[in-house]
C-alpha cells in the first residue's frame, strides 16, 4: 500500500512538473512573438517614416506635414525601434539577437540618409532600402526558428523579390 501511494504521488508529481513546464514555456513563446513582432512593426514603421521624410527633402514627392515634423516624428520612432529592440534581447535566442543587430544596424543606414546625416543618390538609397528588406526577412527566419514554426520564409518556394517601385515619373517638360 505504501508502494502504491508513494508511486501516484511520484506520477502526479512528474505529470503537475511536465505540465508547469509546458504552460511555462507557452508563455515565452506568446512573450517573445509579441517582442518580435512589435520590433518588426517599429523597424517598419521607421522605414515609412524615413522614405516620407527622404521624399520630401529631395523634393521626389513633397509631404502635407512640414519637414521638422516629419524630422519629429521619425525621431520619436527611431526611440521607440530601440525600446522593442531592447525587449527582442532580453527574450530571444542568439540567432536572434545576432539578426535583430543586423536589422538595426541596415534600418540605421536608412534613417540617417533620410535624416541629411550621410549623403548618397537615389540607387544609394534604393539599395540601403533593399538591404534593410533582406535583413527584415533573416530576422523573420531567425525569429521562426526560435519559436519553432515550420517552414522558411526564404528559398526556392520564396524567391528573393526587389522593391516594389511605382513607375518612373514622365518629364512635365517632354511634349508627348
Amino acid at each position: 500500500m505504501l508502494l502504491g501511494a508513494l508511486t501516484t504521488h511520484v506520477t502526479t508529481y512528474m505529470m503537475e512538473r511536465t505540465r508547469n513546464k509546458h504552460a511555462s514555456l507557452t508563455r515565452w513563446d506568446s512573450s517573445k512573438l509579441n517582442a518580435y513582432e512589435a520590433y518588426v512593426d517599429s523597424v517598419r514603421a521607421c522605414i515609412y517614416l524615413s522614405v516620407e521624410l527622404y521624399e520630401d527633402t529631395t523634393r521626389i514627392r513633397s509631404s502635407p506635414k512640414p519637414h521638422a515634423e516629419l524630422s519629429l516624428e521619425l525621431i520619436e520612432a527611431i526611440r521607440q525601434r530601440g525600446r522593442t529592440f531592447e525587449r527582442v534581447m532580453l527574450l530571444a535566442g542568439d540567432d536572434v539577437v545576432e539578426a535583430a543587430h543586423q536589422l538595426t544596424a541596415a534600418a540605421l543606414k536608412v534613417d540617417w540618409l533620410a535624416q541629411g546625416k550621410t549623403e548618397g543618390s537615389l540607387d544609394d538609397w534604393r539599395d540601403l532600402n533593399r538591404a534593410v528588406f533582406k535583413e527584415i526577412n533573416e530576422f523573420h527566419e531567425a525569429a521562426r526558428v526560435d519559436l519553432g514554426v515550420q517552414g522558411s520564409v526564404k528559398g526556392e518556394r520564396h524567391p528573393q523579390r526587389d522593391l516594389l517601385l511605382p513607375p518612373a515619373r514622365r518629364n512635365e517638360n517632354s511634349t508627348s
